[in-house]
């Protein structure tokens, strides 16, 4: 038994009229009152009976009619559904980002990708890389934005580097420059107090390893915040922080002081489940991030790679 087969008895039980049902049917009567036949084989019973004027179900038919017209119904419905996945009129999408990115590089492209597709549900989860990492690997996420560690990555993940961004120094604007110079010698900051990121925060470690590396261990003004909360501290003028030069296009309290070669960067990267194959509704994310950034409407100190 077919759901073809059961799609054309639904129609000639409801038109009692093979010829009328072939036409809605759009096959011919011969193929329509073959596959009626290999129906009833099937089931062992006819399902028809034909009186003057037309035709009419037997009992058999009576009661194959509400189950075959619910199983059809149902076929068209899941048609529907997943035509609907497809053409991106429905579904979801969980992508994680890190709270740098949530705040500057998230927010463009899910507004392009909000106007091609309204109707895809949009979930953010905001975290350390560490977190979003562990959160793919739970399957919670579809695509994560992280910070490319410095050891290697989970092999059940794949990644692609996006941009690779340099950190500044960010201060308060109406304060006196941390330099006369166009550029910053990390070791100048040996005395100056510094607003630190909470520990398990990518930059903290960044951060710390550079000054250490350049042979001083930072003073803390206050430590502990995430990065709303780390620059709204510079704001007031409670200190100094290192952090990613795009969260600060649209802090004009702030001023940021670029680093002396070699610097400091870091590398964005798009992750997912190797192998996986991602969501339609995921995929398009996927791929009008990767648009934006190819656009070259990146921040001062981004660069696409």
């Amino acid at each position: 038994m077919q759901l073809q087969q059961l799609r054309y008895f639904v129609e000639v039980a409801e038109t009692r009229h093979f010829t009328h049902a072939a036409d809605n049917l759009g096959v011919s009567q011969p193929t329509l009152s073959k596959q009626i036949h290999t129906l009833e084989s099937s089931l062992g019973a006819p399902l028809f009976e034909r009186i003057r004027g037309g035709i009419t179900l037997t009992v058999a038919g009576e009661t194959l009619l509400p189950l075959a017209q619910r199983m059809v119904a149902d076929a068209d419905a899941a048609l529907d559904a997943v035509r609907d996945i497809v053409g991106l009129r429905r579904g979801e999408v969980r992508l994680g980002a890190t709270p740098s990115l949530c705040s500057s590089l998230v927010p463009a492209v899910l507004r392009t990708y909000r106007e091609d597709h309204p109707d895809i549900q949009l979930h953010v989860s905001e975290g350390s890389s560490q977190d979003l990492i562990a959160n793919l690997l739970a399957h919670g996420l579809d695509l994560a934005l992280i910070v490319q560690p410095e050891h290697a990555l989970d092999p059940a993940l794949e990644t692609t580097d996006l941009v690779r961004e340099s950190l500044v120094v960010a201060s308060v604007a109406d304060g006196p420059p941390l330099t006369v110079a166009r550029q910053l010698d990390l070791v100048e900051l040996r005395h100056t107090p510094m607003v630190m990121f909470r520990k398990g925060y990518d930059i903290r470690d960044v951060t710390l390893h550079a000054c250490e590396r350049a042979g001083f261990t930072p003073k803390f003004a206050v430590e502990g915040g995430e990065m709303d909360a780390v620059l709204a501290f510079v704001e007031a003028g409670l200190g100094v922080a290192l952090v990613p030069s795009m969260v600060l296009a649209n802090r004009p309290l702030l001023r940021a002081t670029p680093l002396a070669p070699p610097g400091m960067r870091r590398t964005i990267a798009i992750a997912q489940r190797r192998g996986a194959v991602l969501p339609h509704a995921a995929a398009a994310l996927r791929e009008v991030l990767v648009e934006h950034i190819a656009s070259g409407r990146l921040p001062f100190g981004v660069r696409a790679l």
